[in-house]
Parts: C-alpha cells; sequence; structure tokens
C-alpha cells in the first residue's frame, strides 16, 4: 500500500482520480486546496492491481513440477546437507514455498488450515526476502516465480 500525491486544476481532479482508479486500487480521493488557493491537491491511498495475466492458477504453475514426494525429499536433502545457521539460496525457499503451497491445495477444497497457514506463512517469507513490492496475495506471487524459475531451468 502507498499514498500518491497529485497536484492538479481543480477542473481535472475528477479526470486524474478516475485515471489513477484505473491503474491502483485507491481509496477515497481526500481534496485539499493548494496554499495559493488556484490549484488542488490530491491525496489517495493505493495498491498495485495485479492483471490475471502476471498470476499463473496452480495448474498452470505446477504443470511441470516434480512429484510433491520427490520436492519434499528435496527439501529435507537440501536441509541436510546445510550447515546449521547457513542462509541458504533462493531457490530453496521459492521451491519450499511452492511445496507448500501445493500441499495445501489438496487440502483447501475441504477444510483451509494449517497446511493453508503455513503455505501462506512460507510466502511470506518469499516475499520477504524478495521485496518485490506491495503484494496481496503471497501465495499467488510464489506460483508466479516458480514458473519463472521453471523456464529458466529449460
Amino acid at each position: 500500500m502507498f499514498e500518491i500525491r497529485v497536484i492538479c486544476d481543480p477542473a481535472d481532479s475528477d479526470r486524474v482520480t478516475t485515471a489513477l482508479a484505473t491503474a491502483f486500487t485507491t481509496g477515497d480521493a481526500r481534496q485539499y486546496p493548494t496554499r495559493d488557493g488556484k490549484r488542488t491537491r490530491l491525496y489517495l491511498t493505493a495498491d498495485h492491481q495485479p492483471t490475471p495475466d502476471d498470476w499463473p492458477t496452480p495448474e498452470q504453475a505446477y504443470a511441470s513440477a516434480p512429484s510433491i514426494n520427490s520436492e519434499i525429499g528435496w527439501t529435507a536433502r537440501t536441509l541436510a546437507e546445510a550447515e546449521c545457521y547457513t542462509e541458504l539460496d533462493r531457490e530453496f525457499y521459492l521451491r519450499k514455498a511452492a511445496l507448500l503451497d501445493r500441499i495445501a491445495l489438496l487440502d483447501e477444497p475441504t477444510a483451509p488450515g494449517d497446511a493453508t497457514d503455513t503455505a501462506h506463512a512460507a510466502a511470506v517469507r518469499l516475499l520477504d526476502r524478495d521485496q518485490p513490492g506491495v503484494i496481496r496475495d503471497p501465495r499467488a506471487y510464489v506460483r508466479q516465480q516458480y514458473v519463472l524459475l521453471a523456464a529458466d531451468d529449460q
């Protein structure tokens, strides 16, 4: 979430507010006159609007993924081979988050719970590492990044 401030002609206020609402998810515009009284200051709280193309479906993201059992094995081996207190690389955190997302997807149709919470936490951990900006759905970000990783591996 971020704040946008625009100084414009009062006659343009509605047009500017509409244009910003098209590009972002915005709150109500707050309007104040400038000190000279000739223009208007607009303040809007905004958030990015991801397009549907930015977020692959789980089926698209994991179409070519190794089996869940294989990924559990890879994750366990990677952890076992790492020295204690070692910061692992980004691929580890991405693959772990994708694995947990896939496990949560198996549970969610009937009873979202611990698996969903754990998948969300792993996705937030990846977001904290990557710091991509405002993302409303951390698990969708994991799916997007997993598709990019798979494309790089080919």
